[in-house]
């Protein structure tokens, strides 16, 4: 290959972080009462085949004539051709991706923000912890190690969720059994519920992870991890095994609107991911 035609095909892949780039809806999946996946697929074929990101960034959804909003990439790169997002209706944006179908058109601007330091993990005990739409962020780094199975050691799942009705992701327990040892949870069980009943930060202080060669990754409703982190801080956990990633107040997605400042620090930019040694250097704002 030429070097002009080397040139030519990196610049097909250079996109101005201003511009949405279309993207067809492929398939929605209904995950609770107000919550759905989005599976799309860029038009662009080059960009189709070439596009890759790291689990824990995130995207930039458009929708024409409403406006946009930031969500996690949910799907990993180890599975190509698409990517995915899961949404929650709360607001203008949510509630006309909400109304969309398969066969539309979104833009997408991706990929954004840092991600899981994954490489570094290698060798390593994981410990998820997870509630509600808060798995969202976790399941792109736990697909992605379980599709990497052999680089990891012991994988820990535990999930929860309000109600049965409200987990997320239900179609990949058995993939997640199969692969990991998964525990679920929720705070109300119906009569046809069989796991455990109780909040997640009770649950993981009842499992009882070994702190030792591991890392904890946590992502859920602020009340869920207000009192996770000290669980997992007396099992040992020390600040710098404990991962989470934070998604609110972000906007433009690339560090010039300023409004997911947390003293010096941009969300967009500096995060979404961190560690929880490097939150507790940043004002308590979140």
């Amino acid at each position: 290959m030429s070097e002009a035609t080397q040139t030519a095909s990196a610049s097909t892949l250079i996109r101005n972080p201003y511009e949405p780039q279309l993207a067809t809806i492929a398939k929605i999946i209904d995950e609770t009462w107000d919550t759905k996946t989005f599976r799309a697929v860029f038009n662009d074929e080059d960009l189709r085949e070439n596009f890759t990101y790291e689990p824990g960034q995130f995207q930039i959804v458009s929708v024409f004539g409403v406006g946009e909003a930031t969500f996690c990439l949910t799907s990993t790169p180890t599975r190509k051709g698409y990517v995915e997002f899961s949404v929650k209706r709360v607001g203008s944006v949510t509630t006309a991706l909400h109304e969309m179908y398969e066969g539309q058109i979104v833009g997408i601007r991706a990929p954004l923000g840092n991600h899981f330091p994954y490489e570094q993990w290698k060798g390593k005990n994981l410990v998820f912890a997870g509630g509600g739409i808060g798995m969202a962020p976790m399941r792109s780094l736990l697909n992605f190690c379980l599709d990497n199975r052999s680089d990891y050691g012991d994988i820990i799942v535990i999930y929860g969720a309000r109600t049965p009705g409200d987990l997320c992701y239900k179609y990949e327990f058995d993939e997640w059994r199969q692969k990991a040892n998964l525990y679920l949870t929720v705070d109300q069980a119906d009569n046809d519920w069989k796991d455990h009943v109780g909040h997640v930060p009770g649950y993981l202080k009842e499992l009882a992870p070994s702190a030792e060669n591991a890392i904890a990754i946590t992502c859920g409703p602020p009340i869920m991890i207000k009192y996770i982190l000290p669980e997992f801080a007396n099992l040992g956990f020390s600040d710098e095994q404990i991962y989470t990633t934070l998604e609110m107040k972000m906007k433009c997605g690339i560090g010039k609107c300023g409004r997911c400042n947390i003293g010096s620090k941009l969300v967009c930019v500096d995060g979404p991911v961190f560690s929880n040694a490097q939150l507790k250097e940043l004002p308590p704002e979140f």
